[in-house]
């Protein structure tokens, strides 16, 4: 049942995609604006889907730790979830993604159009380059940035190297860190096919103030609170030292 269902929710959200990723693309010599308004159509509709089609839902915990002013989120990634899912908690958003997506049939043209940061990942100095300063363009200009740290989708229980590139940016723009932990992996899996039903819980954690830090130092406390948080969410995910010698 859950292979029908995931099935029947890409079919949709493609055809979704198509018509509202089109108009968007169309929406190019229109106000900024505009564009994030269809972009908003197209997240609410596709959580509609995860709602009523996959039997998807999420809470938020933390939410009275986000900033009043534009920052830097830097999350966990474990799924295609959160790159919509995002969407719908933070306040007007731009993604750092890899340029390859642009390619993409009407999601990439509509990234291209919203002014979303794409990186070449092969090119690392160039590409922590432009999420510097195409991340400090955004900000000033309104829009939060998230940026995914372990730089690709990791699996529940593990975790990659946290990239500089966000709390370089916090570093040279002075917006603060907000670390996001969340289980989105349980459910939406990256090797499966089948979406299963279920709660994503997605943790909000305390901002990080960029002022007399060094990157580094920020990149450690994120990466230190997410893992920490990541734990609670999901302890059955980290068995303690005991359990891991008595397996």
């Amino acid at each position: 049942m859950a292979g029908l269902r995931t099935a029947l929710y890409l079919i949709l959200v493609s055809l979704l995609t198509m018509v509202v990723g089109g108009l968007i693309s169309l929406a190019v010599v229109l106000p900024i604006g505009v564009r994030y308004w269809l972009f908003a159509i197209w997240r609410d509709a596709a959580l509609a889907l995860c709602r009523h089609v996959l039997g998807v839902r999420h809470r938020v915990l933390g939410r009275e730790n986000m900033p009043t002013e534009p920052s830097v989120v830097m999350a966990k990634h474990q799924s295609a979830w959160e790159t919509v899912g995002l969407q719908a908690i933070f306040p007007p958003l731009v993604f750092v993604f890899k340029k390859e997506l642009l390619r993409v049939p009407f999601f990439g043209w509509s990234l291209a159009a919203m002014k979303m940061i794409s990186i070449d990942r092969a090119a690392a100095k160039d590409a922590l380059k432009q999420v510097v300063e195409k991340g400090r363009e955004r900000l000033a200009a309104g829009y939060w940035v998230v940026i995914f740290p372990e730089g690709t989708r990791v699996a529940p229980g593990t975790t990659s190297r946290y990239k500089p590139g966000g709390a370089q940016l916090a570093v040279r723009s002075g917006a603060k860190v907000v670390p996001v932990a969340h289980d989105a992996g349980e459910i939406w899996p990256k090797s499966r096919f089948a979406i299963s039903p279920g709660l994503i819980t997605v943790s909000i954690g305390p901002p990080i103030d960029p002022a007399g830090k060094s990157a580094a130092k920020i990149n450690a406390l994120a990466a230190t609170w997410i893992e920490s948080e990541m734990r609670r969410i999901s302890p059955h995910r980290y068995p303690s030292v005991t359990e891991a010698v008595a397996a």
